[in-house]
């Protein structure tokens, strides 16, 4: 194949594509820059090569060769690099040197050369060897010199030619603007091995689904079993993937496990308490009498990596919880960690090992004493592994950390300790450990062996420390995910999560964030978009004193406010109709809390009487206020009610958590103007120094992309600061998401037409689904209060309290009279719609339901509303 290039005569082209602050590492970013139209190698009179390389792609046979004639004008670097960054393996079969044409006027390469970092590459004569730029060359030619360029032709075959043309094919139908962000050039064929695969599978997701699954907090059940395959496969130990639960880091995972257990004392592998609270290394209440009946504050002793000095100290202080690392020269054999378990066991201690150091995710796994033991038995009840994958060679800081446990008690208890403290994993994390898994396990033939015959436990444990009381009673009312077989298809009217179609602006940025290389620490830095969202849409101020935090989700933010509270002796004050696991959340944490009744007359808002009444005796108040848009009910504060609300709680010295994250989905917003809070603030703080605003948002859920989380929260007071930041363990938003929440910002900012259209599309779908629901539940005996954002409302089954209802659950069927709480598990297992009760929402007789919805479950769950109403009228 013969391609020739024409070259852009205008350098205002080049002017335009090449911005002033260009990275020195020039020919990386050039792949690192979309266009203007056509290719980025448009500038380099390269375009028609381009073009004919990706059209050569989608035609070529797996294992096709393809032949470049290239002049060699551009650079051979930059020639090079456009088959490269394409994911072509490159040889160059010839190269000799031909004269410029005379009649060739050069001076447009002076230009962009002039106004770029670029440099072109010709010769002096037939027999020079070393390049000389445009402008070099343009003078000696004028001086009546000879000047040529080189003429090279290349062979170009496909590296992983299956998953390199499932990538050109997704840009093709619709994302040719994300092409020249593509970078498939690698020096290390590892990391080729993991990203190309990775990315190919991506391309799959974004094209075959329209929207992010409900995932159950535990994981998505299918990376949970290609765990437990790789498991069974590679290490013969027959897991299942009701074994395992996935948390965003070992890190959270640790924290999680004390605080569902509270122990009073912990003893932790010193390696792995950096980030643990600092209150709980700093305590020393172990020794008094208060201490050991308290559910108060842990208490965690740091112990060295070595397992005798750990048994030491465990014999000795005889912990309720231990946290262990294995030392490397420890973890061939096994012997170290059966020593942590026999003693463990005798104590009445539970075991959480960590073997993140020792797995590996290699088709050949070096030998780990940890996992040969559970190939042979069982892992005690009283023990778990915890372990976090790290060791992918592409994403330095992308962690999933999953925890191993057999006791099916304890799976449960940590999957719900999860959903409250965490909400759940990012989805896109275990798309991307998941494929990993999956393709080691592709790369194993099929086990003919039998599986491996596991001995019986050694000894029963003396009783090992459980859920503090206060966990497992606030686990056990909190309305949480109701956990799904495989066969199963729940319709989930009760989680707080979107299911509309993905915007293609946002599938794109998705894309772009993992397929980019070289990414420029500007390009993730979105503190300067929420800044100015923020403002624009609540008028809300922020200086040089304001910290700006981000965490996957804003529910671990707002958890770690619920500590600063309780930190500083406050008491956390309800709205009734708020975020049920909120409240659920701020139990499990141990905070004072009391709930503000509000009334039907308002649309259960808060106003300024009964706010106000109930802070008269409350010592320290913090007043949680879901706004401007109210979840669950779908009502939205005016800017008016807002203010206040504020004056009331600066009359009081209260911190205020605004929590936004709800909002930016209005509609029916005819009387809504935004919000206009900066002066208002003002005022109130120098009027009370107490007083203060925390605002925390979640911008994933405006832009409506379905599954895909980010959490931010802006802290206006400097005292509390360091409080917040001494409860560590956040786990942080990945640089990929805070690319694409970049890309997505300043599309806003720009005023994107796609981007805005489909936001605008949006809005109009779920006010036509709110209607349609609302009118589906008043037919059917439900009140419905009136909705104008949001994604879900409230309703009270008027029709239906008081009534008797046979429900069957298996082979057992038992009749119960229906009230505002057991509603919930009625319309569960007589029709398989889930939605939230009285209990969740904080309204007496008031359920919640969602509704963005998939179409087609949204249908569903209609129908499902209309069957209940035939089920109790029979």
């Amino acid at each position: 194949m013969h391609t020739t290039g024409i070259l852009n005569p205008n350098p205002d082209a080049m002017s335009k594509m090449i911005t002033e602050n260009a990275s020195e590492e020039f020919l990386h970013s050039l792949s690192n820059y979309c266009a203007i139209q056509g290719f980025v190698e448009d500038q380099f009179g390269l375009g028609l090569i381009a073009r004919a390389v990706e059209e050569g792609i989608s035609v070529i046979k797996p294992l096709g060769i393809m032949i470049f004639n290239m002049g060699g004008r551009p650079g051979q670097a930059v020639c090079e690099r456009l088959f490269e960054r394409r994911g072509l393996r490159i040889n160059k079969l010839w190269q000799t040197k031909i004269l410029q044409a005379a009649d060739t006027d050069i001076s447009a390469l002076v230009e962009i050369e002039k106004n770029s970092p670029h440099r072109f590459e010709f010769f002096m004569g037939l027999v020079g060897d070393q390049p000389i730029c445009a402008r070099t060359a343009w003078a000696y030619a004028k001086a009546g010199g000879r000047i040529s360029h080189a003429l090279s032709v290349y062979s170009c075959q496909l590296r992983q030619p299956n998953q390199v043309k499932k990538i050109f094919e997704f840009l093709r139908n619709g994302f040719d603007d994300i092409s020249s962000s593509l970078d498939l050039s690698f020096e290390d064929d590892s990391v080729a091995d993991e990203k190309i695969p990775f990315l190919a599978h991506l391309t799959n997701v974004l094209k075959e689904i329209s929207f992010f699954p409900y995932e159950q907090p535990a994981g998505s059940r299918r990376f949970r079993s290609l765990i437990s395959a790789f498991m069974r496969t590679y290490h013969r130990i027959p897991l299942t993937a009701d074994n395992i639960v996935v948390f965003p880091s070992r890190t959270v995972a640790i924290e999680s496990a004390l605080r569902l257990l509270s122990p009073r004392l912990a003893i932790v592998d010193e390696q792995l308490t950096r980030h643990l609270p600092r209150q709980w290394l700093t305590s020393l209440s172990i020794e008094t009498e208060a201490a050991k009946t308290s559910e108060e504050d842990i208490t965690v002793i740091e112990a060295p990596r070595q397992s005798d000095l750990m048994v030491e100290l465990i014999k000795k202080l005889k912990p309720q919880v231990v946290v262990s690392g294995i030392a490397k020269f420890e973890s061939v054999t096994s012997a170290a960690f059966e020593h942590l378990l026999d003693t463990t066991r005798e104590i009445g201690s539970r075991l959480f090992l960590d073997i993140s150091d020792h797995f590996e995710l290699s088709s050949l796994p070096t030998s780990n004493g940890v996992l040969k033991y559970l190939a042979g038995t069982p892992l005690p009840s009283h023990a778990a592994i915890v372990c976090g994958l790290l060791k992918n060679q592409v994403y330095s800081d992308l962690e999933v950390a999953f925890v191993i446990s057999e006791e099916a008690t304890m799976f449960r208890a940590l999957s719900k300790t999860l959903e409250l403290l965490q909400g759940n994993t990012a989805i896109i994390s275990q798309y991307y450990y998941g494929c990993l898994f999956h393709e080691l396990l592709s790369f194993q033939l099929a086990d003919r062996h039998p599986p491996a015959q596991r001995v019986g436990e050694k000894a029963k444990a003396n009783e090992a420390i459980g859920s503090s009381s206060l966990a497992s009673s606030v686990l056990y009312s909190a309305e949480l995910s109701i956990n799904e077989t495989d066969e199963s298809s729940l319709i989930h009217m009760d989680v707080d999560q979107s299911f509309l179609p993905i915007t293609t602006p946002v599938k794109a940025a998705i894309f772009e964030s993992f397929a980019r290389q070289n990414i420029a620490e500007s390009e993730i830095d979105v503190t300067s978009g929420i800044k100015q969202l923020v403002h624009c849409s609540y008028g809300f101020p922020s200086n040089g004193n304001t910290e700006f935090i981000y965490a996957d989700c804003p529910v671990a933010l707002f958890n770690k406010l619920v500590l600063c509270c309780i930190q500083e002796g406050g008491t956390f004050c309800f709205p009734a109709g708020s975020n049920g696991n909120y409240v659920s959340a701020a139990k499990f944490l141990k905070a004072k809390i009391i709930n503000i009744q509000t009334n039907p007359e308002a649309g259960f808002k808060l106003t300024e009487k009964t706010l106000a009444g109930s802070l008269e005796n409350v010592h320290k108040p913090w007043i949680y206020i879901s706004g401007p848009t109210v979840n669950p009910t779908g009502l939205v504060y005016s800017n008016e009610e807002i203010k206040t609300l504020l004056a009331v709680c600066a009359k009081f010295g209260a911190r205020v958590v605004l929590d936004t994250s709800f909002s930016g989905v209005e509609f029916d917003s005819k009387d809504y103007n935004g919000l206009d809070l900066g002066a208002t603030m003002e005022k109130l703080s120098s009027n009370n120094p107490d007083f203060c605003v925390f605002l925390l948002g979640g911008l994933f859920f405006k832009m409506l992309t379905g599954g895909i989380k980010f959490g931010f929260l802006l802290l206006n007071q400097p005292s509390l600061v360091d409080a917040f930041h001494s409860f560590g363990g956040l786990s942080k938003p990945h640089s990929t998401i805070k690319y694409t929440l970049k890309k997505l910002l300043d599309l806003q900012e720009a005023k994107s037409g796609d981007l805005l259209n489909a936001i605008a599309e949006k809005k109009e779908l779920l006010g036509s689904r709110y209607k349609h629901l609302k009118e589906t539940l008043e037919t059917s005996g439900w009140e419905v209060l009136e909705a104008q954002a949001g994604v879900s409302i409230v309703a009270k089954p008027s029709a239906y309290l008081g009534k008797n209802v046979k429900l069957k659950n298996g082979a057992s069927t038992r009749e119960i009279k229906l009230d505002d709480s057991n509603i919930r598990e009625a319309m569960l297992l007589s029709t398989g719609l889930c939605i939230n009760s009285a209990a969740w929402t904080g309204i007496p007789g008031y359920c919640r339901f969602t509704i963005a919805l998939e179409e087609s479950d949204f249908k569903r769950a209609l129908d499902c509303i209309t069957k209940f109403q035939s089920i109790i009228a029979n």
